[in-house]
């Protein structure tokens, strides 16, 4: 029976680099992986595909609506070809996984595809025949989509996100119920190709874990856009016929209100996904939510088994998982590492794009910390008027006191990569005035994050 330091089960982001980082500490480390394709859900249906559609379908929209004001025609109509599309999604997705691929030959990462199992706290089975040991072993089996009850996943008029990123047709109308990432990244693909899309949310708002003024210009910059929102309903039965689907809800009122389409995407979020590990094989504890119980290291009640990425409580992020896989390898090598999970930054790859990391100023509100604000508007930004991307705002919570960043909450161009700098100066304890003192090149995205800090330190922004 072959002996390894480490086995990893699950291929994610999380998996491979924790994998990656155990073989670049000297531990001889092997990876098992269900599929047939490394990457997990977040490089085969997940972050990496979608990606690919939100970017494909951007382009189609800025052909159709905005370059004949940047003075390009383009004779005859302009079509869309899914097919295509999908085609090159795919591409896309290959190119990546067999990335993974290379790096774990190039770690000398011994490879294993089948159903990882436990059998005892030192041996794991593959597809119930093929037997491994492990001196340590990390659960990095990422997370599935949820169903509801009353809206069972069929995968053919009721879909979730795997499903919604190879339909072989743009829907007339999409109904998508859930105002969260994933819904709001789906539907604005479809809804750039042609589709009539509505938006069922629970909650009085969309990304209700996003800062509340993000939030609501968001949901202004999306409702300019044609997409219908329907806040505040409960939605009570998804009914699947033919060639469409009917969903029923309950607005605020409790009136009944029905919806119906060609298909119904369901984004609720994501549960871990532990099936078949055989956890009470060596009495792991998960709790209530099904997530595997781990202490400040990631160790779960079994001394030598630790579990990473969104097995475990935290935000199901694909970068949360990557850290978490370094720290693990780390403290297996006697090192010291930490994570801040204060830190690690939250983003919606819509356009314009959403990005926020550190507190919103609704939990500084009901933590009772002092705090003081700066915004300013993308729209006063010469390069933002330059590219005709003028919505959002950069906005940033500082301690009222030691004019500490406490938050920064982004809505424009470029959100996703701004977020960066934040986190930098986050990381350092940077205060407003720093930031506000940096040198920012002109014209970039950039100087608004510069303009907000100065309007939190003595409210003097120089261009509005």
């Amino acid at each position: 029976m072959e002996q390894f330091d480490v086995v990893v089960i699950g291929s994610g982001p999380g998996g491979y680099v924790c994998a990656i980082r155990c073989a670049q500490l000297g531990m001889k480390t092997a990876v098992i992986e269900k599929y047939n394709t490394l990457g997990g859900t977040c490089l085969n249906v997940g972050c990496i595909p979608s990606k690919s559609l939100l970017d494909s379908s951007h382009h189609y929209h800025e052909a159709v609506h905005n370059f004949s004001t940047h003075g390009i025609t383009i004779e005859g109509s302009i079509k869309v070809d899914l097919n295509k599309m999908i085609s090159r999604k795919d591409s896309v997705v290959d190119q990546t996984t067999k990335g993974i691929d290379y790096l774990m030959s190039k770690n000398k990462i011994r490879v294993f595809n089948g159903l990882g199992s436990f059998v005892d706290s030192h041996t794991v089975s593959i597809n119930s025949s093929e037997k491994i040991k492990f001196n340590n072993a990390i659960v990095a089996t990422g997370s599935k989509p949820i169903s509801l009850p009353f809206a069972k996943i069929d995968k053919k008029r009721i879909i979730s996100s795997t499903e919604a990123l190879k339909l072989k047709e743009i829907p007339k109308k999409l109904i998508v119920i859930g105002g969260g990432v994933i819904g709001l990244e789906l539907g604005q693909v479809y809804s750039r190709l042609g589709s009539e899309v509505s938006v069922i949310e629970y909650s009085d708002k969309i990304t209700p874990f996003m800062d509340g003024a993000v939030s609501k210009e968001l949901l202004r910059i999306f409702k300019k856009q044609k997409i219908k929102f329907y806040l505040s309903h409960k939605v009570t039965s998804v009914i699947s016929e033919n060639s469409s689907v009917s969903v029923n809800a309950e607005d605020s009122n409790g009136s009944n209100v029905n919806f119906e389409g060609d298909y119904c995407l369901v984004s609720v979020g994501r549960k871990p996904y532990t099936d078949g590990l055989n956890l009470s094989s060596v009495g792991i504890n998960t709790n209530d939510k099904g997530q595997i119980e781990v202490n400040d290291k990631l160790q779960t009640n079994i001394e030598n088994i630790y579990a990473i990425g969104d097995v475990i409580a935290g935000p199901m992020l694909a970068h949360k998982a990557e850290e978490e896989g370094v720290l693990v390898a780390e403290i297996l090598a006697k090192q010291k590492p930490h994570i801040n999970y204060n830190l690690i930054p939250n983003v919606i790859y819509t356009w314009p794009e959403v990005a926020s990391v550190g507190k919103t100023q609704e939990q500084l509100s009901s933590e009772g910390i002092e705090f003081k604000t700066g915004q300013f508007p993308m729209r006063a930004l010469g390069r933002a008027r330059a590219s005709m991307d003028i919505d959002g705002f950069v906005k940033i919570l500082a301690d009222k006191k030691t004019d500490e960043i406490l938050g920064v909450h982004i809505i424009g161009a470029r959100a996703a990569d701004l977020i960066a700098e934040a986190v930098t100066a986050m990381e350092f304890r940077a205060s407003a005035e720093d930031v506000s003192r940096m040198s920012h090149s002109h014209p970039t995205y950039a100087e608004a994050i510069k303009e907000a800090a100065l309007a939190a330190t003595e409210n003097r922004p120089l261009h509005i």
